[in-house]
This record gives structure tokens, C-alpha cells and sequence, in this order.
């Protein structure tokens, strides 16, 4: 007796086990927001809700989605997410105009519910190597391997995997109603309102929803998600390789100038971060690191207006052609590229910051020294002794020894300076010519050697 209730306790363990946790009666619905390209913070961010969701006992999550795509690898890492989900999951293709296409398609398929809005569409799924080249053979493996990875999604979700897998190897898409009537989704809804009123006592992974009434409760990114996810957006990523470009301007043109040279590498830095998840040509980047090179010497040189025009040229080429691989992208791949009015303006004003303001900051740092005895020269004065050819004058209030370059100078004659010889003016007659002031000077030390003393 004692063994048959042991085993129907053990069976009950065993039974339950396999049924997902009771959640609260008045559990949330928790809405998540997936758009732009999927990258390892989507994969993150996607993963804290569902964990935000399990520990409010939440009844439902939903994530709008809208995406061309994203990286491979984190499109399997949100699949295994949705399909390992805590509490039921309905991705909703949403507003009007969105798609899930590429990797999107994989994450709709994996939700307990796939659901888009009207005007939406999904598919164009084959794979496709962000910035790089692959030959035939490759390409067929990473496309065999897609279509069963989709094919065992749509399986384990009941959904059309056929068609699924031709989404994958032909690049098929599909309409919202299109995608219903092929079972690639399960049902159509015009907002997030009217899919929680479709849903409302509907059975889902053998949970029966009740979603009438129920707390709806948006989960935003964090600001450091927020962050990432804004780097990978191709406009931004082009922002902060040029704002890395003009640091390095500034701290070439004032080397002094530490925050200069900081900030430029933490913005390329973060530039390079999010060039990471995004389909980077290399040899884009080459033609802006011969921008940067030509832009430097434009700043060193007197032939700044040339060069810079010419540096313009690889700068406006790299920008242009900084999101497109060698060959040829299908339909699939998403559409990444630098608008062409941010590069003409950025151009523009690299250009101008270039000839303007770095000019004048290099004016700045390198203009005379307004201290010590070299902001004398050009500066007038009178001598307080005979210059023969050394001797005192006084210049600016206070008394300098002196040299003159030329013929001795008697006591009390005006006399301007013209240079530094050590610690000593060298000063010419006031209305001498320059003739006068480049004609050597061989000092005389027959009476001994000469006098450097100073006195102020």
C-alpha cells in the first residue's frame, strides 16, 4: 500500500514538472519593444524581460517587433529565449509598416503566438555574412543550416515549416494575410489592444489566457541598452568616427590639449563597438584613415586649401562605400548605409574646421611667448651706456645688457631690439635699415670677456 502511494506521488512530480508555474490571478502583461537591427543587447534586453515577466507572475509577455534583420548569433540566442520562455510569449509585428524579415522571421516563428498587424510583412530570410565574403560552398552550408534551424522552429510551434524553409532558401515574403493563410502566423491585429482582446480566453502552451482587465505594463530598454542600440545605428557610428577625426585635428593642432586626444579615443572606441554588430567594408575604413592622414598634413603645411580639398576625397569615398561589402547583398540583408546628407555636411564641416578654426588655434598656440626677454623684439628703448659693442640699455622700464649688431651706439641713443643673443638684447639704432640689423657683428673682447649680467 505503502509503495502505490509512493508511486502516485512520484508520478505526480513528474506530472507537474512539465506544466508550466501557476501564475498570479491578477499577473501583468509586460510588453517588450524589439526594432532596428538585432544585436547582443537585443539578445539581452529580451532575456531581462522574460526574467522581469517569471518573477511578477506576469500573464503574458508580449515584444513588438520591427526589424530587417541582425547578427546570426543573437537571432539564436532570442529563439532559444522564446522557446525556453517562463510564461506564454506573442510576438507582434507591429505598426503598420513593420516587417520581420531575415532574423526577425526566426524570433516570430519562436513565440507561443506569432501575430502581425495589417500592412506588415515577413520573410526574405536567407542568411547573409555581415561584411564579409563567402564562396558557394559556404553560403550553401550557413543556408542548409538556416533552413533547419527554422524548419524545427516552425515544427515545434505547429507552424507552416515548408514554407518556412523556402523563406529561408529562396528569400519568399509574404503580406500579414498572406503569412495567416499559409499558417506562418496565428492570427492578424490592428493594435495592441484588439491582439489582447483576440487573445482573451484563448489556450496557450496549455495555459488558458485572461487578458481582459489585466495591467499592462511597458519594459523599456535600460539607458545602457538604450546606448549600445543607438551605436549601431549606421548614422550614428559615422558621427562618432568623424567626431574622433576632429579630436584628433584639435589635438594635432594643440598637443597639449589632453581631453583632446581622450575624447578621441573613447569616441572611436565606441564607434568601433558598434561597427562590430554592423556590416562594416574595411577598405571604407582605410580611405578614412588616408582622410585623417591628408587632413593632418593639410594642418602642418602651408598648403592647407589643397590638401584638404583632397582629403575630402577619400573621406566622402569611405563614408559612401562604409556599409557595402564587394559583392552584391540579397534582398535579405538589411539595408544599412550613412545618409548622403549627413556626409556632405560632416564633409563640409570637416573642410571648414580644418582651414578655420584649427587654423586659429594653431595661431594661438604659436604666437609669440608673452613673457621673458623674447616678447622684447621690435620693441623700442634707449641706451644707459655706450654699446661698443656691449653695455646697458633700458627697454620697457627696465634694464637689459645689450649688443648691438652693428656700429657702436653712444649713451642715450633710441635704439630697437631685434633679437635674443643668450641672455642679452640685440639692438640696432631705432631708424636703422634692415641691412644694418643682417649685418654680423664681431664683438670685441680685447678688454676681457664679455658681460652677461641682467638687472631689472
Amino acid at each position: 500500500m505503502k509503495r502505490g502511494l509512493f508511486l502516485v506521488f512520484l508520478a505526480s512530480l513528474l506530472l507537474l514538472a512539465g506544466v508550466r508555474p501557476l501564475r498570479a490571478e491578477n499577473g501583468p502583461i509586460i510588453v517588450l519593444s524589439l526594432s532596428g537591427v538585432m544585436n547582443p543587447l537585443s539578445t539581452q534586453y529580451l532575456g531581462r524581460g522574460l526574467q522581469i515577466a517569471a518573477d511578477r507572475d506576469a500573464e503574458l509577455v508580449v515584444v513588438t517587433l520591427d526589424t530587417p534583420g541582425g547578427l546570426e548569433t543573437a537571432m539564436r540566442d532570442m529563439v532559444q529565449l522564446l522557446l525556453d520562455a517562463p510564461v506564454p510569449t506573442v510576438v507582434f509585428v507591429s505598426p503598420g509598416g513593420a516587417r520581420a524579415t531575415s532574423a526577425g522571421m526566426f524570433i516570430l516563428l519562436a513565440a507561443d503566438v506569432a501575430a502581425m498587424a495589417p500592412a506588415t510583412h515577413v520573410g526574405a530570410a536567407h542568411p547573409v555574412p555581415l561584411g564579409a565574403d563567402v564562396d558557394d560552398v559556404m553560403d550553401e552550408k550557413m543556408t542548409s543550416d538556416a533552413a533547419a534551424l527554422v524548419r524545427s522552429v516552425a515544427t515545434t510551434r505547429g507552424r507552416n515549416a515548408e514554407w518556412a524553409e523556402l523563406a529561408v532558401r529562396e528569400n519568399l515574403s509574404v503580406t500579414a494575410a498572406e503569412a495567416q493563410e499559409l499558417n506562418v502566423i496565428d492570427l492578424i491585429a490592428d493594435d495592441l489592444d484588439d491582439l489582447l482582446q483576440q487573445l482573451d480566453g484563448t489556450e496557450v502552451a496549455g495555459v488558458t489566457l485572461q487578458t481582459e482587465g489585466r495591467a499592462v505594463e511597458n519594459e523599456p530598454m535600460t539607458l545602457g541598452e538604450r546606448l549600445f542600440h543607438i551605436i549601431t545605428e549606421p548614422n550614428i557610428a559615422f558621427l562618432l568616427l568623424s567626431l574622433g577625426t576632429l579630436l584628433i585635428l584639435v589635438e594635432v593642432a594643440d598637443p597639449g590639449l589632453t581631453v583632446a586626444g581622450v575624447g578621441a579615443a573613447v569616441a572611436f572606441i565606441i564607434a568601433f563597438l558598434g561597427l562590430g554588430n554592423l556590416p562594416v567594408n574595411w577598405a571604407a575604413i582605410a580611405l578614412l584613415a588616408l582622410s585623417v592622414v591628408l587632413f593632418v598634413v593639410a594642418l602642418l603645411t602651408d598648403t592647407e586649401f589643397i590638401v584638404s580639398i583632397a582629403a575630402l576625397v577619400p573621406f566622402v569615398l569611405g563614408a559612401l562605400l562604409l556599409f557595402t561589402p564587394f559583392r552584391p547583398t540579397p534582398p535579405a540583408a538589411p539595408v544599412v548605409n550613412v545618409s548622403i546628407w549627413l556626409i556632405v555636411v560632416i564633409g563640409a564641416g570637416m573642410v571648414g574646421f580644418s582651414l578655420l578654426v584649427l587654423r586659429a588655434i594653431m595661431a594661438m598656440v604659436h604666437k609669440p611667448p608673452q613673457a621673458g626677454a623674447q616678447r622684447l623684439v621690435g620693441v623700442t628703448g634707449v641706451t644707459l651706456t655706450d654699446l661698443a659693442p656691449t653695455g646697458q640699455v633700458r627697454v620697457e622700464h627696465q634694464d637689459w645688457s645689450a649688443v648691438t649688431v652693428g656700429d657702436d651706439i653712444p649713451v642715450g641713443s633710441p635704439v630697437r631690439v631685434t633679437g635674443i643673443r643668450g641672455v642679452r638684447l640685440e639692438v640696432v639704432p631705432r631708424e636703422a635699415s634692415d641691412e644694418e640689423v643682417s649685418r654680423p657683428r664681431v664683438p670685441d673682447v680685447s678688454s676681457g670677456p664679455p658681460d652677461y649680467s641682467q638687472t631689472a
